[in-house]
């Protein structure tokens, strides 16, 4: 079964690539929802052309949900292909950066490798079991239309969730690493948000009678990032200041939003502690802070269950001559924490290899589209 599979991959490469190709050039930046719209409506018929049934949830303000199922002619749990299709990009980015293929062995565009790549290689898997008639587990295909902005305008984290609960195994198709390292934890990602009020006064007639916004902040700067604690992976990074109007006027107002990471859930209530405790002193007597905290992207815990599928794919790796493959832990987050999250053993990051996500240089390696499909087909069928 394995060699029919990796005989079905090399006969299908152009295919491959005009499915990408097609892909990419449908724009679909997470901010402009009749792109993303466009796109949902490119993978619906696709996956529905090869015989899945296509579940969407709709949102008001961001990409649908889509939730895929290919039966396989069998009852046992699931096994999940997930990731997402919009991209970071702004509308009309194609036209300057049209998808590429350079003599270097990268292709270029606007979500290329971030991760039109990866649902390029999910989708052809799928056809791959369905021509070696695959029946030990159906496969469910969960892809989102907002990860990019943490499914902060959505529910999709709640209905991604309960498309992910019962499987048996999950594979993220996120961007894959250069290293050939495969993704079995990340931190999870949160956001705060200051705002102090001060009093406002002239600078050069009574700056005695004012009572500075931007001088309480920078004593709550200090404290919040004193609190970084690198060892257990709970971090703060102040990385937005705004505050006052004018140089010669005492600053009556200045925000702060600060980017929080953990390593784990149990870590979040830990630091809405420390950060109420900074929002709650007053270090120039007379001002008023407020804050908010918002949990925007869960972590992804390395279980026993997620090392066994790692363990099943390293296997996998070194019986195909894949080459060595390691357990990578990584900052970022995905939703791939959602998956492990409902007890879910999940990999990430088995997506093509490549590099400089979101950026105009963003690209991804051609040969791994092929070589990382038979890595993950070959693994589904241990399972």
């Amino acid at each position: 079964m394995r060699e029919k599979i990796f005989k079905y991959i090399d006969e299908h490469r152009q295919e491959m690539l005009t499915f990408w190709k097609k892909l990419v050039s449908i724009e679909s930046g997470t901010l402009f929802k009749e792109d993303v719209d466009r796109a949902r409506d490119f993978l619906v018929k696709a996956f529905t052309d090869i015989g899945g049934t296509v579940t969407s949830y709709p949102y008001e303000k961001a990409g649908d949900l889509l939730v895929v199922d290919f039966s396989m002619g069998s009852t046992a749990a699931p096994i999940i292909f997930s990731g997402h299709y919009d991209t970071v990009f702004r509308h009309g980015t194609i036209e300057e950066r049209p998808f590429v293929i350079k003599d270097d062995g990268r292709a270029y565009g606007p979500g290329v490798l971030d991760m039109k790549a990866g649902i390029t290689m999910l989708y052809f898997i799928v056809r791959a079991l369905q021509a070696i008639d695959y029946r030990a587990h159906p496969i469910r295909v969960v892809l989102a239309g907002d990860e990019e902005t943490g499914h902060q305008s959505s529910t999709a984290e709640r209905d991604f969730s309960e498309a992910v609960k019962g499987a048996c195994a999950a594979f993220n198709f996120e961007t894959g690493y250069m290293d050939d390292g495969f993704v079995t934890g990340r931190k999870g990602g949160g956001r705060a948000y200051f705002t102090v009020k001060g009093v406002g006064a002239h600078a050069g007639n009574e700056p005695e009678k004012g009572r500075s916004a931007i001088l309480e902040m920078a004593h709550k700067i200090i404290a919040i990032q004193a609190n970084n604690d690198f060892e257990a992976g709970l971090t703060y990074n102040c990385g937005v200041v705004q505050g006052g109007t004018v140089p010669n006027a005492v600053p009556e107002e200045a925000k702060l939003v600060v980017d929080v990471r953990f390593k784990r859930l149990d870590q979040v209530e830990r630091a809405r502690r420390e950060l109420e405790a900074v929002a709650a002193t007053t270090y120039v007597e007379g001002t008023m802070t407020e804050m908010k905290f918002d949990v925007i992207m869960s972590s992804m815990e390395t279980t026993d269950g997620v090392v066994a599928l790692f363990r099943k794919l390293e296997e996998t790796a070194n019986e195909i001559g894949f080459g060595p493959i390691y357990q990578k832990y990584v900052g970022g987050g995905a939703d791939s924490a959602y998956e492990v999250k409902m007890g879910v053993p999940t990999v990430c990051a088995v997506g093509v290899a490549g590099g400089k996500n979101h950026s105009v240089d963003e690209f991804a390696v051609v040969d791994t589209l092929f070589s990382r499909a038979k890595l993950v087909a070959a693994t589904v069928l241990k399972i």
